[in-house]
C-alpha cells in the first residue's frame, strides 16, 4: 500500500512538472536580448496544426522535381571572379532533415523540393539546369546548337550551369536566345552564355515579348534603388541559410548575388500565334501581357507537344503583387490566359515546363494543374471584387478570403511565394486605389507622427510594455508586433520594444508557409536587433548594362526623377538638346522636367549637343563626363544648377524599413 501511495504522490509530482514545462513553454516570459530565440509552444503547435491540414504522404511532386535527373555535383557553391560566393546550394545541406520547430513544415518541404539541383531532360532535346539560380535555365537543341531560354539572373550562375549542359550534352554554340519576361532573374545572366557582339552581329538573335525592353529597364532603374532594399527582405539576402534563417521562397531557394547583364532583344513577338522557326524548330508563340509581367510570353513546341508557360504556372501560388514593389497583375487576364492556353495546346501538350520549379507530365496532369492555376487567381480576384462591392476594405478583406477547401490542399498552388492575403490586397489596390473610402485617412499624419501622438495618449511606455509582453506571452504575435513597432517609431531608442517586437516578428516567421513574409519576419528582426544592414555584400550587384541600354526618352525621365524639385523650386529654362539620333526640347518649369521630341525652340536658352552617353553622364552626375561630351551654347549655368539638385541613389541605398 505504501509503495502504491507513493507510486501515486510521484506520480503527481511528475504530471504538476510536466504540465509546469508546457506552461512555461507555451507561457515563456520573453528574455528582452539580442538573440535570436527558439520557437515558442504556441509557434510549435501553429506548425504542427498543418500536417493535420495537408496530405504530406503525397509525393508526387517530389517524383516530378527529380524526374529526368542527368547529373548533378555532389556540391554546389558558385562564386565571382573576386572569390565571393554568390549562389550556395551548399548552404541548405541541412534541408535533408526533418521540419524543425521554427519552420512552418509545409515551407520546409518546399524547399527541400527547391534543393533538388542539376541537369535534368525535360523530354527528347529539351534540358534544364535547375537550382542553380531562383530561376531555371532551359536549353533546346537545334539543328546546329542551344537554343537557350531565360538565362538567369547573375552572369556566374549561367556560366557554370551552361558549362554542366555541354559538359554532358555537347559543346555546341547558343544559336538564340529567348527572353519570357523583362524580369531581371530572367535575363541578367545572358552574358554568361552569349557575347553581345555575337547578337549585334546577327548570329544570335534575341526573341521577346513587345514591349519587352521598356519595362525592363523601367522596372529596374525607375524605382530600382527602392525595389532593391526591398528586395533583401523579400529574398532574404540579410539572413544566414538554416532553421532560423532563410528557406526556399517557393519558387527557388533565393536570389543570386553575382553580377547581373543585359542584351536588348533584336526581334520582338507581337501577337498569340505568331510561328518563328529559330535552328530548325518551330515555335508557335502566345502573348500573355500584364500577367506575372507587364510583357509576358509563353510557347508551344507541336514537334514536342510541350508547352512553356513562363511564370504563368509555376508550382505554388505566384504573386499578383510582390512584396518588392512591382506594378500591380491582373488576377483576371493571368487565369483567362491559362484557360487560353489549354484551348490551344492543352489538348496535345504532354509536358508543361516553366522557368521556376519543375515541369508535369502527362496530358491528364497537365489539363488538372494548369485549371487549378487558373482558378486559384480567378477565385483570388472575383471574390475580392465580390466583398468589395459589399463595402469590406482591403485589410478586412484579406482577413477574410480564404481558398476553397479542395484548392486549399493542391500541393501546387500552396501561398510558397504569393499569398491569397497580401493578393487579394492587390486586386483592391488594381480596382480601387489606395483609399478605402473612410476620409480621416485622406491626409494622415505619417508613421514616426501618429505613434508620438498614440504613445502621448497612451501616457506610459512602460505599461505598454508591460502589456505586449503579457500578449506576447498568450501567443499574439501580430498585435505584439503592431504595437511595439508604434513604441519604435515613437522613440527607436527605446531597447526593449525593439526587442520584443523583434521576438514577435521572429514568431511571425517561424510560422510563415510563404518564404517571402518569412524572410521579411527574420530580417525586420534582425534590424530591429543590430540596426539596418549595410553591407553591400548582403545585395544582388546592380548592372550598369541596363542603364547603357537606356533610350534618350529613358534617360530624360529618369532624370525628372532624379532631380529633387525642393531644391530648384525657381529654376525654368529651355534647352535644345541635338543627338545623333534626333533632337529635343527640354522644359525645366520651376523644377519639373518636360520634354518633346524631334522638336526644336527658336528661343531656347541654351543648346547641348551631345550623344547618349553625355546624358547618361548628367543623371551619373559626373561633371567630367558633361565638360567632356556637352557641347554648349547659351546659359551654361542652367545646366551646372540642374545637375545640383540631382539625387544620387546609391546615398539612399540602405534607407530603413522597419524603423524610422
Amino acid at each position: 500500500m505504501r509503495r502504491k501511495i507513493l507510486a501515486l504522490l510521484l506520480a503527481g509530482v511528475l504530471a504538476i512538472l510536466l504540465t509546469a514545462c508546457a506552461d512555461s513553454g507555451k507561457q515563456r516570459k520573453p528574455v528582452l536580448n539580442g538573440e535570436v530565440k527558439p520557437a515558442t509552444q504556441y509557434t510549435v503547435d501553429a506548425n504542427q496544426q498543418v500536417y493535420a491540414l495537408l496530405d504530406f504522404n503525397d509525393t508526387a511532386e517530389f517524383d516530378n522535381a527529380t524526374k529526368g535527373l542527368i547529373t548533378a555535383p555532389d556540391s554546389l557553391d558558385i562564386y565571382n571572379e573576386n572569390g565571393t560566393l554568390v549562389w550556395s546550394q551548399t548552404a541548405y545541406a541541412f534541408l535533408e532533415n526533418d521540419a524543425p520547430d521554427t519552420s512552418n513544415p509545409s515551407l520546409w518541404r518546399n524547399a527541400q523540393l527547391n534543393h533538388i539541383f542539376g541537369l535534368f531532360e525535360v523530354t527528347d532535346g529539351i534540358y534544364q539546369v535547375r537550382g542553380y539560380d531562383m530561376t531555371n535555365i532551359t536549353f533546346i537543341k537545334g539543328q546546329s546548337g542551344w537554343i537557350v531560354v531565360d538565362p538567369l539572373m547573375s552572369v556566374e550562375c549561367s556560366t557554370a550551369a551552361f558549362a554542366l549542359l555541354k559538359e554532358n550534352l555537347g559543346d555546341y554554340p547558343v544559336t538564340a536566345i529567348i527572353y519570357s519576361h523583362p524580369h531581371v532573374d530572367h535575363f541578367g545572366g545572358v552574358k554568361g552564355v552569349v557575347a553581345e557582339e555575337d547578337v549585334l552581329s546577327g548570329a544570335v538573335p534575341v526573341f521577346a515579348p513587345e514591349g519587352f525592353e521598356q519595362h525592363a529597364i523601367s522596372e529596374n532603374i525607375y524605382a530600382g534603388n527602392a525595389m532593391g532594399r526591398r528586395a533583401s527582405y523579400q529574398y532574404g539576402t540579410l539572413l544566414e541559410a538554416g532553421d532560423t534563417g532563410s528557406l526556399a521562397i517557393g519558387i527557388g531557394m533565393g536570389q543570386s548575388r553575382g553580377t547581373t547583364s543585359y542584351i536588348s532583344p533584336t526581334l520582338e513577338i507581337t501577337h498569340t500565334g505568331e510561328k518563328h522557326t529559330i535552328d530548325g524548330i518551330e515555335f508557335e508563340f502566345q502573348m500573355t501581357p500584364g500577367t506575372e509581367a507587364p510583357a509576358e510570353m509563353n510557347f508551344w513546341i507541336g514537334e514536342k507537344n510541350a508547352l512553356w508557360m513562363a511564370e504563368n504556372c509555376t508550382g505554388t501560388l505566384h504573386n499578383l503583387y510582390t512584396l518588392r514593389g512591382a506594378q500591380i497583375r491582373d488576377g483576371n487576364a493571368w487565369a483567362e490566359y491559362i484557360m487560353e492556353a489549354l484551348a490551344l495546346y492543352g489538348d496535345r501538350a504532354e509536358v508543361v515546363f516553366q522557368s521556376h520549379n519543375w515541369p508535369h507530365w502527362g496530358n491528364n496532369v497537365i489539363q488538372e494543374y494548369m485549371a487549378n492555376t487558373a482558378a486559384v487567381y480567378k477565385f483570388i480576384n472575383d471574390q475580392t471584387l465580390l466583398y468589395i462591392n459589399q463595402g469590406y476594405t482591403e485589410t478586412e478583406i484579406a482577413n477574410r478570403i480564404q481558398l476553397p477547401e479542395d484548392l486549399e490542399k493542391v500541393w501546387y498552388t500552396r501561398q510558397y511565394y504569393g499569398t491569397v492575403s497580401h493578393n487579394s490586397k492587390a486586386v483592391y489596390e488594381k480596382y480601387m486605389g489606395w483609399y478605402d473610402g473612410n476620409p480621416i485617412h485622406l491626409a494622415e499624419l505619417t508613421p514616426s507622427e501618429y505613434a508620438q501622438k498614440l504613445v502621448a495618449y497612451l501616457g506610459d511606455t512602460d505599461a505598454v510594455l508591460a502589456m505586449a509582453k503579457a500578449d506576447f506571452e498568450n501567443g499574439e504575435y501580430q498585435w505584439a508586433a503592431q504595437i511595439t513597432n508604434t513604441l519604435v517609431y515613437a522613440d527607436p531608442s527605446n531597447i526593449d520594444a525593439r526587442y520584443l517586437c523583434a521576438d514577435a516578428l521572429e514568431q511571425l516567421g517561424y510560422q510563415a508557409e510563404s518564404g517571402p513574409w518569412r524572410n521579411a519576419y527574420l530580417c525586420a528582426a534582425q534590424e530591429l536587433r543590430n540596426g539596418t544592414n549595410v553591407d553591400p555584400t548582403t545585395r544582388s550587384s546592380g548592372s550598369q548594362d541596363a542603364i547603357a541600354h537606356m533610350t534618350p526618352e529613358m534617360i530624360l525621365d529618369y532624370l525628372g526623377i532624379l532631380v529633387d524639385t525642393a531644391k530648384v523650386p525657381e529654376l525654368t529654362f529651355t534647352a535644345n538638346i541635338i543627338l545623333p539620333s534626333g533632337n529635343y526640347v527640354l522644359h525645366v518649369k520651376n523644377g519639373v522636367l518636360l520634354y518633346q521630341k524631334d522638336a526644336q525652340a527658336e528661343d531656347a536658352d541654351v543648346t547641348w549637343t551631345t550623344n547618349r552617353m553625355g546624358l547618361l553622364s548628367i543623371i551619373q552626375k559626373n561633371p567630367d563626363g558633361v565638360a567632356a561630351l556637352i557641347t554648349q551654347e547659351g546659359d551654361t549655368a542652367y545646366l551646372t544648377q540642374l545637375m545640383d539638385a540631382v539625387t544620387v541613389m546609391t546615398d539612399y541605398r540602405f534607407f530603413n524599413i522597419i524603423e524610422p
